[in-house]
């Protein structure tokens, strides 16, 4: 199965509420740019690889900030979507209780506990930041995100030839940013 526009537009009703005026990061842009680049990732990675589960995936792509970034609680979320939709928002969902300098290592851990799915929204998720980074980010910031989106594919590849291309390409132009 692909995915139904049903699916699709009950997530992006859900994520515009929830984020509401949140802005990207150093734009003056709707949040919802970022979760359509992420989303759009995942549509185009299912036109070229079969997946079943592919309105699972696709909320989960819409869905991912969802916890981190608003007031929105997994009761909440659970209400609305399936058991395994909140499980995966959850897994993709940075734990700030955490030493900063581990927090990915964890979070990939969770991630690769997850249907392959998971693993490729977050591929798609980091494909859609790896563009140029803010202003305001420092040398040691954009070498660290840099190095960090490497783990990133290292560690998540297998999940989905198509984004493990997309993402390594990403990241090889990314390298311009390095100087």
């Amino acid at each position: 199965m692909m995915w139904t526009q049903d699916a699709y537009i009950k997530a992006m009703n859900y994520a515009a509420e929830a984020h509401g005026e949140q802005k990207v990061q150093g734009k003056p842009y709707s949040y919802l740019y970022h979760i359509s680049l992420v989303s759009m990732e995942i549509m185009a990675c299912l036109q070229h690889e079969k997946h079943e589960k592919g309105d699972f995936i696709l909320q989960c792509a819409i869905l991912h900030d969802v916890l981190e970034d608003t007031e929105t609680s997994s009761e909440h979320l659970l209400f609305y979507f399936s058991r395994e939709v909140l499980d995966g928002v959850l897994a993709l969902t940075k734990n700030t209780s955490i030493k900063a300098d581990i927090r990915m290592k964890e979070c990939l851990e969770r991630i690769k506990m997850q249907p392959r799915e998971i693993w490729m929204v977050k591929m798609a998720d980091r494909i859609s930041n790896l563009q140029e980074p803010p202003a305001h980010w420092d040398r040691e910031k954009i070498h660290h995100y840099f190095g960090e989106s490497q783990v990133i594919y290292d560690e998540l590849h297998e999940a989905s030839p198509y984004l493990a291309q997309r993402l390594a390409k990403k990241i090889e132009a990314y390298r311009n940013y390095l100087t």
